[in-house]
């Protein structure tokens, strides 16, 4: 969700950052980076553990959800062609989440982009019991599919989650994500290279 459907990844960026600054943690230049395809249950305590926040994780990761559900509702981020490469390939397959996004905001974000409907199957890595680069959010996913992960397609922009999807099984499309793009090794491992959403077409999606 974050990266594809979303250009969210900046924003988690700025309000964890926004939040480390006002509660006195150490924000460096790698901590986006390392967090990205964490559960919330891992950033969260990164954050109390490597950042320094004084908060329990639990805490922590209620208050960024908090500020990111009021960012959402002001103005949802969306990624132009979201909605509508959503509604091409559930025309075509059904359609699972696999995000490193807490429950509450993957509910909110598929509502807010009026796509809810249109996931059969939607799974946080907090309900799993690794985060990104793990596989285990993409496995969980096929599971409530009903599919193989050798007969699934993922769609991912990241670092991590190129490598979680790879290590899944699962045919890998890589949309690089411009702001934070996956390291030259997570891209090789992709099976194909769209520039944008608009190429995410069900020709894409098929194995050549």
């Amino acid at each position: 969700m974050d990266g594809v459907l979303l250009d969210s990844e900046h924003v988690w960026d700025e309000v964890r950052e926004q939040l480390v600054k006002e509660r006195g943690g150490r924000w460096h230049e790698r901590a986006q980076r390392d967090m990205m395809g964490m559960s919330s249950t891992e950033w969260s305590a990164y954050m109390h553990d490597v950042i320094g926040l004084p908060e329990p994780p639990e805490e922590i990761s209620r208050e960024v959800v908090r500020r990111l559900e009021a960012i959402y509702r002001e103005r949802l981020p969306a990624v132009p062609g979201a909605r509508e490469a959503v509604e091409r390939l559930a025309a075509r397959w059904p359609l699972g989440l696999a995000s490193s996004s807490n429950r509450e905001l993957i509910e909110l974000a598929l509502e807010l982009l009026g796509v809810r409907e249109l996931f059969q199957a939607t799974v946080s890595s907090e309900e799993v019991a690794r985060g990104k680069p793990a596989p285990d959010v993409y496995l969980e996913a096929a599971r409530r599919l009903g599919v193989e992960p050798t007969r699934a397609a993922a769609v991912e922009d990241s670092h991590n989650g190129i490598l979680s999807a790879k290590a899944a099984g699962m045919r890998v499309l890589a949309i690089p994500n411009r702001r934070f793009p996956p390291d030259e090794d997570a891209l090789a491992q992709a099976d194909d290279v769209l520039d944008s959403l608009a190429g995410l077409t069900a020709e894409a999606v098929e194995p050549r």
